[in-house]
């Protein structure tokens, strides 16, 4: 029981960290960690609906549309009815979203290498496999 506990600390410690990390990388370019998450989504898998990029940036509440506003606003993302549902509407990223996320993502990169550097290749796919049998495992109990 006691390793649990030490597992839950030391993986919310690692999580807190990061995104500390995040948020000063991201500050430094004007933007707050939920709308570098947003650009960083969509510089990855593209074009989204609302609802994709709140399952990519892990979001649990409803601040996303307000986070996509204000990066409307910025000039960063633009939004588009979806062609094949029009009450959904998908967003992109401008050239100028593009270009900024495309400059801060390789730091926020730089700094996950640094962070992880203390962990071996195999220790990384390790972790990477406990963890997915983790997700596995708790995704089979709320289907149940």
């Amino acid at each position: 029981m006691r390793e649990d506990s030490y597992l839950i600390i030391a993986l919310h410690r690692l999580v807190k960290d990061l995104d500390r990390e995040t948020a000063a990388i991201s500050s430094a370019h004007g933007l707050t960690l939920p709308q570098f998450a947003v650009l960083e989504a969509l510089l990855s898998k593209g074009s989204l609906t609302v609802s994709e990029i709140k399952e990519a940036v892990l979001s649990s509440n409803g601040t996303i549309p307000v986070v996509i506003g204000n990066l409307q606003k910025m000039g960063l993302v633009e939004r588009a009815q979806d062609p094949a549902d029009h009450r959904r509407s998908i967003v992109s990223l401008t050239k100028e979203g593009c270009v900024l996320i495309e400059r801060i993502a390789p730091e926020n990169e730089r700094m996950f290498k640094e962070k992880f550097g203390v962990w071996t290749k195999d220790e990384k796919k390790e972790l990477v496999r406990l963890l997915a049998a983790y997700r596995k495992q708790t995704r089979g109990a709320h289907e149940e």
